[in-house]
């Protein structure tokens, strides 16, 4: 059995952060996955303790049947399941168009195991042992990223030669076409966006996309600009350009 750091101030996590809700009011969704009760008994509390509405499930098929009917805003993803593992629950998800922001929670803690996890759709990582207020944490940013809670800013809506971008209904178009877009996805075209016609290097992207370094492995940057390429730029002008041994810019096709 796993241990994990736990003490009492675990149980409200982030009691000074203000609490975060579905645009109409309701209490955001979330699934957390994992074969032992003893940890998502722990994960539940807290969660539930921010104000959440919470599903369980112990195995890969229920994880499926669970968010295909409960229809969560996040979901918390252990790679260890008893029967399918949870990369190939994410890939069914994703192959079903479901693209709910997906939190993978793993005892392995090698860098290529966490690339692995993102390479097949997930948006964030966090392996055991682990304390609950950087859990909490990752989960309110990916929600955050996922157009759940709506950004006050006035320049919500961002606009780059014909990419658009609109903050609040979190839709991204080119051209007028309409672009679906994974949270992480989103995050790094926004900042993309919001740095137009500058250069911007794999870590700057790190820490602003993904809050923390990836261990040096900016390969993980490299894999999500290849994804946002081929969403953006593909059978068009490219935007997004690699500035050899520098970063990326992002800058108007015309």
């Amino acid at each position: 059995m796993t241990s994990f750091p736990v003490e009492s101030r675990h149980a409200n996590p982030s009691v000074s952060q203000p609490r975060l809700r579905r645009p109409d009011g309701s209490p955001i969704r979330a699934v957390v996955v994992d074969d032992e009760d003893s940890l998502t008994d722990l994960l539940s509390m807290a969660l539930r303790y921010e104000g959440w509405d919470v599903r369980l499930a112990s195995d890969g098929q229920k994880a499926l049947s669970v968010v295909r009917e409960f229809r969560p805003d996040v979901i918390v993803l252990d790679v260890m399941l008893p029967d399918i593992d949870g990369l190939q629950v994410l890939q069914r998800l994703r192959t079903d168009g479901n693209q709910t922001p997906i939190l993978f929670l793993t005892a392995k803690d090698s860098v290529d195991d966490r690339v692995a996890g993102l390479t097949v759709g997930g948006d964030d990582y966090v392996t055991k042992p682990f304390s609950l207020e950087e859990l909490v944490a990752r989960l309110r940013g990916l929600i955050r990223r996922s157009g759940l809670t709506v950004d006050d800013s006035d320049d919500s809506h961002l606009v780059v030669g014909d990419l658009e971008l609109d903050e609040e209904s979190y839709e991204v178009r080119r051209d007028g076409e309409l672009i679906e877009l994974t949270a992480t996805e989103f995050e790094l075209l926004r900042y993309l966006m919001r740095n137009a016609r500058r250069v911007v290097s794999k870590m700057q992207i790190l820490d602003r996309v993904w809050s923390y370094d990836f261990g040096g492995k900016s390969s993980v940057v490299e894999i999500y600009i290849s994804y946002l390429r081929k969403k953006i730029d593909a059978g068009r002008t490219p935007m997004i350009h690699t500035v050899r041994g520098v970063g990326y810019i992002l800058k108007p096709s015309r």
